[in-house]
């Protein structure tokens, strides 16, 4: 966005003094013209790559002028949807191309989480902001790399943890921040995804018509294609992700560290296996158990895969244990149930938001305003929970119980710290 486009946006938001939704500006200020709007693009459009698209495009300072994919099929189709709604777009093979494209302002990154520092560091290096989806990277080194590009270039990075910027996680957060629980020495966050079933083995094969999948490999290992691999189910391989430790995990343990105020865990130890679907074709775990110690409390992380029976009758959540009582949160609402005779119930207080909109408008928000320090979820936000998720993961690999020096960022122990940078293959190299 040129210099004259953005002191247009930026004096239209200021008209509306205290409005904070794009979609509450009057019509006369929505009817913006083109060469004034945000021009967005999406790399990875198949899955939450679309639902943020989309999202972003509720408001009227934004329009979408290209699309990325490595999948022809997925891009022709996306690109169908949006001319039906007369948004005609540019669409790419390469993310590099669409990055050379200096009418382009903003970028959303949906693809594999492999791919996310790559795209996001090159992005930030073509002078894009960024939507990047959660988790920010597949190991520690990824991640701190991404941070460290953010502040070199200071654009503004969304991390898209949506629920930051639902009203009733905050509400939540503030009571526990109030001190009514009490002391409170464990936390607990866990998925029970009763939704997700067994993935059964597939021959490899060659990928389909359309689908560069040298392209979606990237620094991933060279390995024939399998559709098992491809599309949604690449969270359950340690190639490209790290299961729902690091799918759901970053939502969840997001909140809980946030709760806390917590920073580094001094120790990690999990164990866990594919005890509901050994025989099945994914790698990462259907079942596990974490424990991290924090200065004053531990935190605890749970996933079952195939059950939807979670803690205190809910499939997921976080719950903040106090000497008074325990409030129990997750995306439906929030309560407290109280020890008895030590503090007054609170009732069910539900949601009546909608995160991924709200997160939307925040990020477009900040890219008028380049007040980064109103970003609902920051890069180093992002990073945070990211490396906790992370730490987790190391512990399950190596069955131990590990000592973490957050200053150093790292181990005593020389094989969980092989694990902290993610290999890169096939010329690609982590950015510096």
């Amino acid at each position: 966005m040129n210099n004259s486009r953005r002191h247009f946006i930026r004096s239209a938001s200021t008209l509306v003094a205290g409005a904070g939704l794009v979609t509450s500006l009057p019509a006369s200020l929505r009817a913006i013209a083109p060469s004034d709007k945000i021009n967005v693009a999406a790399i990875g459009i198949n899955g939450m790559g679309w639902a943020d698209l989309n999202a972003i495009l509720k408001n009227p300072v934004a329009q979408c002028v290209a699309l990325c994919d490595v999948d022809k099929n997925v891009l022709d189709k996306k690109a169908a949807e949006l001319a039906e709604k007369g948004q005609k777009v540019k669409t790419y093979a390469d993310y590099r191309k669409l990055l050379e494209n200096k009418d382009i302002d903003a970028v959303i990154i949906g693809t594999p989480d492999h791919w996310h520092c790559l795209q996001m560091t090159d992005a930030v290096s073509a002078g894009k902001d960024v939507y990047v989806e959660k988790p920010i990277g597949n190991s520690i080194a990824e991640i701190n790399a991404m941070v460290a590009a953010q502040e070199r270039t200071g654009r503004v990075v969304q991390v898209g943890q949506w629920q930051r910027s639902q009203q009733h996680f905050k509400d939540a957060i503030s009571f526990v921040h109030s001190g009514k629980l009490g002391q409170v020495r464990l936390v607990k966050a866990w998925a029970y995804m009763g939704w997700m079933k067994s993935i059964p083995k597939q021959p490899d094969g060659n990928p389909p018509a359309g689908v560069d999948y040298k392209a979606w490999l990237g620094p991933a290992e060279t390995r024939p294609f399998n559709p098992n691999r491809f599309h949604f189910n690449f969270r359950w391989y340690w190639d490209y992700a790290g299961g729902l430790m690091t799918d759901w995990g970053v939502h969840l343990l997001d909140y809980a560290l946030l709760g806390m105020k917590a920073q580094h865990p001094t120790t990690i130890m999990a164990a866990g296996g594919k005890f509901a679907y050994p025989d099945d074709a994914a790698e990462t775990p259907d079942t596990l158990t974490t424990v991290y110690q924090f200065e004053g409390f531990n935190l605890q992380w749970e996933h079952a895969i195939g059950i939807d029976g979670g803690p205190y009758g809910r499939d997921h959540g976080i719950a903040f244990i106090g000497n008074n009582g325990t409030l129990v949160l997750n995306r439906g609402g929030w309560e407290v149930i109280p020890e008895k005779g030590k503090m007054e119930a609170v009732p069910l207080q539900k949601s009546v938001d909608k995160g991924l909109d709200l997160h939307a408008v925040n990020f477009l928000d900040v890219i008028k305003s380049r007040k980064l320090a109103d970003l609902n979820t920051p890069v180093q936000a992002g990073a945070h929970v990211a490396r906790v998720a992370q730490l987790g993961n190391i512990a399950y690999k190596t069955g131990k119980k590990l000592n973490w020096n957050g200053v150093k960022e790292q181990f005593d122990d020389g094989e969980a710290n092989n694990y902290l940078a993610a290999a890169y293959h096939n010329g690609y190299k982590l950015p510096k």
